[in-house]
């Protein structure tokens, strides 16, 4: 493949180029891209492709919404992003340029023929293998400094006050945790269910170098899914018709590079995933991959050691996909979250974040409760009373008894609460129901990442001409209308098919501008998979030729039902040849 001409093609045809191009010179910002016209409408079929594998058929479990790009500090220490949300820095003593340390090693021992796997270590084994191999900066070969960590958030204020500060987050995931009890509520207090979230993020990379692999402002496709550990029993698992090719946690330990193949509940059973859900998002991932042009054997699961997890991961697989400019590559992340999240920010929030597990057999227990007293709550706060009331019915009473224990006060919707406040009583009790905090797995996809590995899986050449064999559902122009020389009366039926595929909703273009062949070349090059083509017959008998992008072959339909023959060929994802079959007609190769 020929790298140089293919992101030429991308940027040249507007699929996707460097943003600030105008500025170049002045304001040189890596990790930022544009998406062109071509673009916009690719990413927006991805998308689409997406939520048709993950939520359409689940829509009685899962739900999409949408939460702000901007949050309070307080999000985000919850999630525990302030703590762990860090990549390694260091810093020529010389030049003062700065690298992220990890890759910088990792580049620099490459040259050598050394190879060192650096996720997961610490600043200071960071630190000594910089000093062991006597690693220089590449730009000026200058001593570097002592490697620091980096906090990734972007980081802003909310209003006027420089105090109240916010961060742009880093992952559509914390809206949707955030959003529990309300969605919880909204979807009829039921689990499992899943919250669907699909939108921008910003992660302050160090130093990012490759396109759309590594952005600063990239668009994430993220479920997080609710579910009783006690009840992980997924009904749709066996309905999978795929293998996971997966490099599970103990290969990866031994060193194994090669994945093995699963069925997807073969992999519950041998414990190489923790629960079924889990599993079965695994399978959609890979189907959906597999919808995008990326075959199989392009793609496998990477199980993550305990020391490569996430803060909040219990269990982590990365679904890779092979690349030819960057190898393999991540472009979706599956992780346990187990109650994590919604544990600390009802930790943080006082808000309680528990749900009712009802039990087949009743048991016996001993809870404190939190009762209010009400007259030192009226001297305290007079006419607020009916508000602090309130706010102490809402709180977790095991969350309030900690912090009045710990801290002598507890802070409830701006309400200070002291012990004097409350009673606090054990008492025992029959309990038919008990609370639990849920567990989440959480399915998350790269969809800039993805966009670049299917467009590069989908690119070719003949003849040394670019070709994008895009599936028909998602190339950016579905038809290419193309008067077969610019005649009148050719002219006026192409561009009354062509207002009849706009008006129906089939993205198309008109072009009767040269010669036919370098069209069909100019139109194959960007993914265009059919062509209708008026020539000398269309006037005689009302016929036009429908021409396929990959075959280059040719089937001649009436005019009248051309609408209908592309909707359903590019639903269904038919060729020329299926057309053809299906309407019992000749075939016609013409080049």
């Amino acid at each position: 493949m020929d790298i140089e001409k293919f992101m030429e093609l991308m940027s040249e045809n507007g699929f996707f180029y460097p943003s600030f191009e105008i500025y170049r010179s002045k304001a040189e910002v890596g990790g930022f891209y544009d998406y062109g016209p071509l673009g916009v409408e690719f990413k927006r079929n991805v998308i689409e492709k997406w939520r048709r594998v993950f939520i359409y058929p689940y829509q009685d479990l899962i739900v999409e919404i949408e939460t702000p790009i901007v949050m309070p500090r307080i999000v985000f220490e919850a999630s525990g992003h302030l703590e762990h949300f860090t990549d390694s820095i260091v810093e020529c003593t010389k030049c003062g340029r700065r690298f992220r340390a990890d890759h910088l090693i990792e580049e620099e021992l490459g040259k050598r023929g050394i190879s060192v796997k650096t996720e997961g270590l610490s600043l200071e084994e960071l630190d000594e293998l910089i000093k062991k191999y006597n690693i220089k900066c590449p730009a000026c070969n200058g001593e570097l400094g002592n490697v620091k960590p980096f906090n990734l958030l972007f980081q802003t204020t909310i209003g006027p006050y420089s105090d109240n500060i916010g961060y742009l987050r880093p992952e559509t995931a914390q809206g949707m945790f955030v959003s529990f009890p309300r969605v919880f509520n909204l979807v009829g207090r039921k689990l499992p269910f899943g919250i669907a979230q699909i939108g921008k993020v910003g992660r302050n990379e160090i130093s990012p170098r490759q396109g759309l692999i590594r952005l600063r402002e990239f668009t994430q496709m993220e479920i997080e899914f609710f579910f009783d550990p006690e009840n992980a029993k997924c009904p749709y698992l066996d309905e999978l018709d795929v293998k996971l090719r997966i490099i599970p946690e103990k290969d990866v330990a031994a060193g194994v590079k090669e994945p093995r193949e699963f069925r997807p509940r073969e992999v519950v059973e041998s414990g190489i995933v923790p629960n079924e859900w889990m599993a079965l998002f695994m399978g959609l991932a890979t189907i959906y991959m597999n919808e995008l042009g990326i075959p199989l054997d392009h793609q496998y699961f990477l199980a993550k050691l305990p020391e490569e997890r996430a803060h909040y991961s219990a269990a982590s697989f990365d679904q890779m996909v092979y690349s030819e400019r960057f190898g393999w590559v991540e472009v979706s992340g599956h992780a346990y979250r187990t109650d994590y999240d919604l544990s600390r920010h009802a930790k943080y929030s006082g808000y309680d974040m528990s749900v009712d597990r009802r039990l087949a057999i009743p048991k016996e227990t001993v809870e404190a409760r939190v009762y209010p007293n009400p007259q030192r709550i009226r001297e305290v706060f007079g006419n607020e009373m009916s508000r602090v009331m309130q706010a102490l019915g809402k709180a977790d009473p095991n969350w309030l008894i900690n912090e009045l224990n710990s801290r002598g006060k507890a802070v409830i919707d701006g309400y200070t609460i002291t012990s004097d406040m409350v009673f606090i009583k054990e008492e025992k009790r029959k309990v038919h129901v008990e609370r639990f905090i849920p567990h989440d797995i959480e399915p998350s996809f790269g969809v800039d990442r993805i966009i670049y590995v299917a467009l590069e899986h989908a690119y070719t050449e003949i003849n040394g001409k670019p070709l994008l064999k895009l599936p028909p559902d998602l190339a950016p122009i579905k038809v290419a209308v193309l008067p077969i020389i610019r005649k009148q009366e050719y002219v006026s039926i192409g561009r009354s098919i062509y207002r009849e595929l706009s008006m129906f909703g089939i993205r198309a273009i008109y072009d009767d501008d040269g010669a036919i062949g370098s069209r069909y070349a100019k139109y194959d090059s960007i993914g265009v998979p059919f062509a209708i083509t008026i020539d000398d017959k269309t006037p005689v008998d009302n016929t036009v030729t429908i021409r396929d992008r990959d075959t280059r072959a040719q089937v001649r339909v009436g005019a009248n039902g051309v609408i209908r023959v592309m909707e359903e060929a590019i639903s269904k994802k038919l060729s020329v040849n299926d057309i053809a079959r299906l309407m019992g007609l000749q075939v016609i190769v013409r080049e």
